[in-house]
């Protein structure tokens, strides 16, 4: 599914693109670190989305969803203000209760920002199976 606003699936990979503000940056003019934290995680709603999933609606109507166990960031070369980059994500691993997502953020083809995100899926705060639909679209091959 392609979303103008949250990106669009290419075989496996979701990407999302995003203009860098003002408000992303430090006083430098570059990207402040925690600013990539909400380019990713925007980006890991929004390959749910893609996939047929919506955050609220698991939580609404379930009381599930996912939530981030670990989490590792390199930081590779700065983005600035006013920069278009692209934050690419794909599953690495999918279990039964959790899976590895792996991020990058790129720049004209060069990467910045490297990320591995562990998330759990839970159910009413409990750790749950998630939905075989969602695993399956998760592990696709092209």
């Amino acid at each position: 599914m392609n979303d103008p606003l949250g990106g669009r699936m290419d075989g496996v990979r979701h990407i999302m693109t995003l203009r860098i503000y003002y408000e992303d940056t430090d006083f430098s003019g570059a990207v402040y670190h925690a600013s990539y934290l909400r380019f990713l995680e925007r980006a890991r709603t929004e390959i749910l989305r893609a996939i047929g999933f919506d955050h609220r609606h698991l939580y609404e109507t379930k009381r599930e969803g996912f939530v981030v166990r670990r989490m590792t960031i390199d930081y590779l070369k700065p983005a600035r203000m006013d920069d278009v980059v692209a934050v690419v994500t794909s599953a690495e691993s999918v279990k039964a209760a959790s899976l590895v997502l792996r991020q990058t953020v790129v720049r004209d083809g060069e990467t910045l920002v490297t990320a591995l995100a562990q998330c759990a899926y839970l159910r009413h705060g409990r750790p749950a199976r998630m939905p075989e639909r969602m695993r399956r679209e998760m592990m696709r091959t092209e």
